[in-house]
């Protein structure tokens, strides 16, 4: 099955914490880093997660946020370090594509977002992903 979604990380389920509703899935990703999925506990069981599972951790690239430093007070846990790779601008969004442990990660912002960040090739970065707005596919 082929996806729109360019981000797609490839990992190894950790742990699973259920809910009556919703599941938390920690998953280290085979560039070491580890993620947080909050997906719902039908969908656990229908993709037969379990510790040892073997996943991609898939994330829209308009539901990456980046940061040019680290990030205090704030509740999203998925962050990332990385260093910008290329910058490619549009008419009102940039893309901004992310070298990560492992493989890479590409953001949707604002340009005035990268403007504001400087950003540019080479800048460090971290990414920032909510729990919530990471899905898994079983590999």
């Amino acid at each position: 099955m082929s996806l729109s979604i360019r981000n797609q990380l490839p990992g190894t389920v950790t742990s699973v914490t259920s809910g009556e509703a919703m599941a938390t899935v920690k998953v280290r990703l085979d560039g070491g880093q580890n993620v947080t999925a909050a997906i719902t506990s039908e969908a656990v069981k229908d993709l037969g997660l379990g510790e040892g599972s073997v996943v991609r951790a898939l994330m829209k690239a308009t539901e990456v946020a980046v940061a040019t430093g680290t990030v205090d007070g704030l509740s999203i846990r998925n962050r990332i370090p990385g260093t910008v790779s290329d910058v490619s601008a549009g008419g009102a969004m940039a893309s901004v594509k992310i070298d990560i442990e492992g493989g890479g990660l590409t953001a949707a912002i604002t340009n005035d977002a990268v403007t504001d960040l400087g950003l540019t090739a080479g800048s460090s970065v971290v990414a920032l992903i909510k729990s919530t707005e990471i899905s898994l596919a079983s590999a």
